[in-house]
């Protein structure tokens, strides 16, 4: 039995009551100095980057504490580092948002916390990194093993291997790159294992809950490259056309292959079929495209934002998530089938297809304090090399950005004498879309950035959003000279501070 399942989810949660009635705090503060001894002493310790002043670390906080409690008993340990007080560490550590996590082995192996954030799921997935990063598979808890691939798992691979025969170093370096990323693998090296896996050593087979249960590796396992296996298994661990939610979102859009839509009425009695007969062009394309299906119904405005406005199903789109999310919406007066989804796909694949930029109309007038920028102008208004640009990117529905909104006007009306050396703009993403030359990704709103005059460099903005806070940051990154100055222009003068968040 994989040692996981020896603590359930409803033990686990008994456990997080009882530590919440602890007082003490079993999570590490940790400084610059002292992390540079208590990291890398640690087999394994998960680090929280945070600030006081964000949201969502504080809404994190509690259940990080409960685990932290959970997880002592285990030797498991967890701990925090203040950006505020460490920006210098943070910065070493690429947290540029808040809160990022992540999992340091012995100090120098650094991966992404990927899991929940939920005190008992911080607790469970914790423990699973703990274990190795390959188990001993025998006859005894071979079938359980396998069974793992329902629960959570994208993939269960297990190495079958004569006991003389050579070690499985390749396999075992896939399974320390993947097993932050809900992957279980296992070597067996126990004849009665290997004779109910019904194959011939060596060998390696991978276990699904979806498509093909079980797939046997097609590569010369004795011959096989890491590089080789890890595309092989990541390949195995989605189905060919999932459905797509909140739920398993966030994995299809960290995939380097593109991502194939076809939005359905859940209600529609040719659903069923409309899949199936998608599912050769899925297969055809799988190496380099993603197929999902989406509930036309309930996630309508997803597939506006998709570029697709009318209400007419099945709709089909591709996004490219490398490119500024690039979305290619088949027109929908063209009716999906497999022959014009499989022609959208040939002509993207080949470079055939330019989506047009999304852009809302360019205002008739800039009166505002702040620029409002649209999709259309954003190369000749941030990319002018003689101004300075600070840019908020933002929706409409994000309540972290209407908070900011008073802020940032302030921060218009406080550098408005300065127009000419530059820029404070914000641009609605719902509307508009970043072209291609931009150089980053928006992973969330608000997305604030500063972009020195005669430079094409983005400057992460990850401090309080006050107006304090965005004066200096531009007074300490502007290339322009700039003097504090009122919205009357006066010199010297300054408008009230302390519009915030």
């Amino acid at each position: 039995m994989h040692p996981r399942s020896l603590v359930s989810p409803g033990a686990a949660l008994v456990l997080v009551s009882l530590a919440a009635a602890s007082s003490a705090s079993d999570v590490i503060s940790l400084t610059a100095l002292s992390f540079e001894t208590v990291v890398p002493s640690e087999a394994l310790i998960l680090v929280r980057f945070c600030t006081p002043w964000s949201s969502h670390c504080k809404a994190l906080t509690p259940h990080y504490e409960q685990a932290a409690t959970l997880l002592k008993a285990y030797n498991i340990k967890i701990a925090d580092v203040d950006c505020v007080e460490e920006p210098d560490l943070c910065e070493v550590h690429q947290a540029r948002g808040y809160p990022t996590l992540k999992i340091f082995r012995h100090g120098s192996q650094v991966t992404n916390y990927m899991g929940p954030r939920q005190a008992d799921g911080i607790f469970s997935y914790m423990l699973d990194q703990s274990l190795p990063a390959v188990s001993e598979v025998t006859a005894a808890n071979h079938a359980a093993f396998q069974q793992q691939a329902a629960n959570n798992k994208k993939a269960v691979a297990i190495a079958y291997l004569s006991p003389t025969g050579p070690p499985a170093d390749a396999f075992g370096a896939v399974a320390r790159k993947l097993r932050d990323s809900s992957y279980l693998f296992g070597l067996s090296t126990d004849n009665d294992a290997i004779a109910a896996a019904g194959v011939t050593p060596p060998a390696i087979v991978a276990y699904r809950s979806f498509d093909n249960p079980r797939t046997p590796c097609p590569l010369p396992v004795s011959r096989a490259t890491a590089a080789e296996l890890e595309e092989w298994i990541t390949g195995l661990s989605v189905p060919l056309i999932a459905e797509l939610g909140a739920e398993n979102y966030h994995s299809y859009a960290i995939s380097p292959k593109y991502l194939a839509s076809l939005f359905l009425d859940p209600s529609d009695p040719q659903k069923e079929a409309r899949l199936e007969a998608m599912r050769p062009v899925a297969r055809k394309y799988k190496s380099r495209v993603n197929f999902v299906w989406i509930d036309a119904v309930e996630f309508r405005e997803h597939a506006r934002a998709l570029n697709l406005k009318d209400a007419k199903w099945p709709a089909f789109v591709i996004q490219d998530f490398g490119r500024q999310q690039r979305k290619y919406a088949l027109d929908q007066s063209v009716d999906v089938t497999p022959a014009s989804v499989e022609d959208w796909v040939r002509q993207l694949l080949e470079g055939q297809l330019d989506p047009p930029l999304k852009s809302a109309p360019i205002p008739e007038a800039q009166d505002g304090p702040v620029f409002t920028l649209v999709g259309q102008q954003f190369d000749e208004i941030v990319f002018d090399d003689s101004k300075d640009v600070f840019l908020a990117l933002y929706t409409t529905w994000c309540g972290h950005c209407k908070h900011m909104h008073a802020a940032w006007d302030a921060l218009g009306a406080y550098f408005a004498p300065f127009k000419d050396k530059i820029t404070i703009a914000k641009m609605e993403m719902a509307a508009n879309e970043l072209p291609a030359s931009v150089p980053f990704r928006v992973a969330g709103f608000p997305t604030i950035k500063f972009k020195r005059a005669g430079t094409r460099t983005f400057i992460d903005y990850a401090r309080p959003r006050t107006l304090e806070d965005f004066v200096a940051f531009v007074e300490e990154h502007a290339a322009n000279s700039l003097a504090p100055v009122g919205p009357a222009g006066a010199e010297g003068a300054q408008v009230r501070l302390g519009a915030e968040i």
